[in-house]
């Protein structure tokens, strides 16, 4: 008996995987049952049950494939909408979240101090210049607080034996001497209130254990100790196991360098994180048990293995991986100890309050010498005072998570390294002033090491003028940059020659003019136009520049001659570099070439440029 095999057989189409939305899915859906179950149902009306279930497959489907999508689009640092996700898009790509800063301003401290005879004269009475301590408290009259950053010595010497402060007669006595002065000094303060917290750690060790201080928008974390006055550093990361701290500077060269840069371990360390959406910050510790001896840089594996003391087989075993986070490569987890921490919070645009508005002292912390008398200390905190001349700023609110998001793409580009010669400008360029500050600084190669490089550098005095770096300057710089150079550099440090130089001229000018007043206006656009920030080191001086200067200058009408000639050692009482360099033979068509390592300065322009009128 014959048998209708396409009978048998149900019908088929070709299926698309293309259906993402609830349509599409609905009529992918209707379409196969109506193919492959004709006999079993046929309404799919919206009112029908096969419609039901039709409807809720699709609906499972577009629910799916809406979270795909979402997914995979929070996988994109600059399309991710989760704020979780973007946070940690954020830290994986070295981005620190921050909530609102504070205001920074100058605050002068003033009182009234009996004075002092010295030798040659008199000064305030050393014994009662008191010391304001870092954490000082003063209040805005719009009821901003500002802290004190650092403490306030002053009593303080130059290397000459000087006050640095500054001080005048306030009142004479009968003889007419000095009896009474007003001595005032400034310190940089920061708004926001100085805060500590305490936290009591078990006797368990917890790998990366993690505290949340008890204020919101922490600005500044200024020290973190146990009771076992041990110190927590804090880092950018766990595995970065030195910091850099400053001790201050004794030699001469303090008044331009004011801190030696010391590299300092930190097997002590931490890590600060601020939550934008609670505003609160937590500190994350290392991994290592502080109460174990770990003498190793690196965590041996060999100390997991199992002994087998002379046998020959030995049994399947486990072992926990978790074991290897208890060295201390990655620094110490806080035990069986007392947390102290303390910080400074608070912060925001508010912040920014304008000129001489700081004026109460709300908390003051002050201690006095020994050798102070009880009248003269008293005195002193009776007349003491303070304001600010200048107006707050650097206050802002917290910055979104939008904001935050567009520095990823700078951040991922960045690294802790010096590799080319525009990363080791960079970087010199980012040493904190208080070690010293570089002015100008060129990179050329060593004609004897080709892994070597020159580094010229100078810096500026007192006077704005520019001068050989000091000593701590360099002895800083390099240590500084040591930590980021590769391993197979190397950087020689050198002075820049500074050569300084005179120009003089002659011009006509027209017959109705002042020729006095044209010389003026040609001195001081010479001057504008040859200041020192516009030079470089090994940058060349164009005597054409000076020419169109003074020929464009107003009622010249031409000029009859022009002479740049170099300035060296000292001319009547002003002192120049000594720095000799013939500038005929090494001028080339209007140019006048330094060697390698020099920059030109106009150094006393009043005096340097020389102009005469016909």
């Amino acid at each position: 008996m014959s048998v209708d095999v396409k009978k048998k057989l149900k019908k088929s189409f070709n299926r698309n995987f293309l259906a993402r939305d609830f349509e599409a899915l609905r009529t992918e859906l209707i379409e196969h049952a109506r193919t492959y179950y004709p006999e079993k149902i046929q309404d799919f009306s919206e009112a029908s049950v096969g419609g039901m279930l039709v409807d809720m497959a699709a609906m499972v489907g577009d629910t799916m494939s809406f979270y795909l999508d979402h997914q995979f689009r929070e996988l994109d640092p600059m399309k991710a909408v989760e704020p979780v996700n973007i946070r940690m898009h954020l830290k994986n790509a070295g981005v620190q979240i921050y909530g609102a800063t504070p205001a920074s301003t100058e605050l002068t401290f003033s009182f009234d101090v009996n004075s002092q005879k010295v030798s040659g004269g008199y000064r305030p009475d050393i014994n009662n210049l008191p010391v304001i301590l870092q954490g000082t408290e003063v209040t805005s009259t719009s009821g901003i607080v500002f802290t004190t950053t650092e403490d306030l010595d002053f009593a303080e010497l130059d290397v000459s034996g000087n006050l640095v402060c500054e001080y005048f007669i306030k009142t004479t006595n009968a003889a007419g001497n000095p009896a009474q002065y007003n001595v005032s000094a400034k310190v940089m303060a920061s708004s926001g209130k100085q805060a500590t917290d305490t936290f009591s750690i078990s006797n368990t060790h917890v790998p990366f254990r993690e505290i949340t201080l008890s204020n919101p928008n922490v600005s500044t974390i200024i020290s973190v100790k146990d009771s076992d006055a041990n110190i927590y550093y804090e880092v950018s990361s766990l595995s970065q196991d030195t910091v850099f701290t400053a001790v201050k500077n004794i030699q001469s060269d303090a008044p331009m360098v004011p801190s030696n840069l010391e590299i300092t371990p930190a097997p002590r360390r931490f890590t600060k994180t601020h939550n934008p959406t609670t505003k609160f910050t937590t500190l994350q510790f290392g991994s290592g048990d502080s109460e174990t001896l770990d003498d190793d840089v690196l965590p041996d594996p060999s100390d997991l293995s199992l002994d087998l003391y002379g046998k020959k087989d030995f049994p399947r075993f486990s072992i926990d991986p978790n074991s290897l986070l208890q060295t201390q490569t990655l620094g110490m987890s806080p035990r069986n100890t007392t947390l102290t921490v303390s910080y400074r919070h608070g912060g925001g645009l508010n912040h920014n309050v304008t000129s001489k508005s700081v004026t109460e002292i709300s908390s003051l912390l002050l201690e006095f010498r020994q050798t102070a008398n009880p009248s003269g200390a008293l005195s002193v905190k009776q007349s003491l005072g303070v304001t600010n001349a200048s107006a707050a700023v650097g206050g802002s609110e917290a910055p979104t998570l939008e904001t935050l998001r567009q520095l990823i793409p700078t951040a991922r580009q960045s690294q802790a390294r010096v590799v080319t010669r525009e990363d080791l400008l960079a970087r010199l360029y980012t040493m904190p002033a208080q070690f010293g500050r570089v002015y100008r600084a060129s990179i050329a190669p060593n004609p004897v090491n080709p892994l070597s490089a020159l580094l010229y550098i100078t810096s500026l005095d007192r006077d704005g003028n520019m001068t050989v770096a000091p000593d701590t300057l360099k002895k800083n710089l390099s240590k500084y940059l040591n930590e980021f150079r590769l391993i197979s550099d190397a950087i020689d440090i050198l002075d820049t020659q500074v050569i300084n130089y005179g120009v003089k001229y002659s011009v006509i000018v027209t017959q109705d003019s002042n020729k006095i007043q044209v010389i003026q206006n040609i001195n001081n656009r010479i001057a504008d136009a040859l200041q020192k920030k516009y030079f470089q080191i090994d940058q060349p001086l164009v005597i054409d520049d000076i020419t169109n200067t003074i020929i464009n200058t107003d009622s010249v009408i031409s000029m009859t001659e022009l002479k740049v000639y170099p300035i060296v050692n000292k001319v009547e009482d002003r002192q120049y570099s000594s720095s000799t360099f013939p500038f005929g033979k090494n001028t080339k068509n209007g140019i006048i070439f330094g060697p390698q390592g020099s920059i030109f300065e106009l150094k006393f322009p009043a005096h340097d440029i020389i102009g005469t009128a016909e």
